[in-house]
């Protein structure tokens, strides 16, 4: 079979919504009301059971790459082991499903059947919850597949990007403001041209160095497009507040009152304007 690791994110989202939905079905269907829920559930089973494969097979095939991230290797095996527990189970619903489609003519028998499905889909379901909750940690603890799925280069720098932004603002919570300037800086360092890291960098000046009269020399060098908004309020309210830090208030004041002619329905900006007076 091909290697489908690339694939593996859109079948694990098949399998979950396929089998969740048929379990749900299924135990619908014994209590003998919503007569379509019975063929429903068989179909979703059977197919999800199929997707369920699929995404076992393209998580072995995606996961080497992923478990050599230092400190990964623990929780790519934990997702691997209820993943495979997910597709036993289901392998399990799915033959239960499949002889009580041969048996229609032994309704005792069926419905017996039936039941046993319903009951193993129930353990199926926590499988397939556990399954997905460590595939989460794959993603936004480990950050795994970065760079590996999309084999575009440009992932990693982003990766990087992210975690410098979150390392930056976690130092901020704990408030250690040099680290979090340390973090903005290297930030800028590394993308000087990107308009979102200027304007954090500028931000940094004045929350996390106090350096109003730095925040701004650099704003003085951005150019900001006039058909903007969101970029013409950013550098406006970062003037203000650089105004502020070099005590200068009538200069913030004047900043505002030019972004309330031009936003005359932006209460935020009057909020801030009333602030000053």
């Amino acid at each position: 079979m091909p290697n489908i690791a690339s694939w593996h994110p859109q079948v694990v989202h098949f399998a979950i919504a396929l089998l969740a939905i048929g379990v749900l079905f299924r135990w619908i269907s014994l209590t003998g009301k919503a007569a379509f829920t019975g063929p429903a559930a068989a179909t979703l089973l059977l197919a999800g059971t199929l997707a369920a494969l699929l995404a076992v097979h393209s998580g072995l095939d995606a996961h080497g790459p992923v478990e050599r991230i230092p400190g990964a290797r623990a929780a790519v095996a934990e997702h691997e082991q209820w993943g495979e527990r997910t597709r036993n189970l289901f392998l399990i619903v799915a033959a239960l499903e499949v002889a009580a489609l041969a048996l229609t003519g032994k309704p005792g028998v069926k419905k017996g059947l039936l039941v046993a499905s319903a009951i193993v889909g129930l353990a199926g379901g926590g499988a397939l919850y556990e399954a997905g909750e460590h595939g989460g940690d794959l993603v936004y603890s480990y950050a795994g597949g970065i760079g590996i799925r999309s084999g575009d280069s440009s992932d990693v720098p982003r990766l990087l990007l992210a975690g410098l932004y979150q390392s930056a603002q976690q130092a901020r919570a704990r408030h250690d403001s040099a680290a979090a300037a340390e973090l903005f800086g290297e930030l800028a360092r590394r993308w000087p041209a990107d308009t979102n890291v200027r304007l954090l960098t500028i931000q940094s000046l004045l929350q996390d160095r106090h350096d109003g009269k730095g925040a701004l020399d650099a704003l003085a060098k951005f150019t900001v497009p006039a058909d903007n908004a969101r970029l013409v309020l950013g550098v406006g309210y970062l003037k203000a507040d650089a105004f502020v830090a070099v005590g200068k208030p009538d200069s913030a004041r004047a900043v505002l009152e030019a972004l309330v002619r031009q936003f005359p329905d932006n209460s935020r900006i009057k909020e801030r304007l009333a602030k000053l007076k």
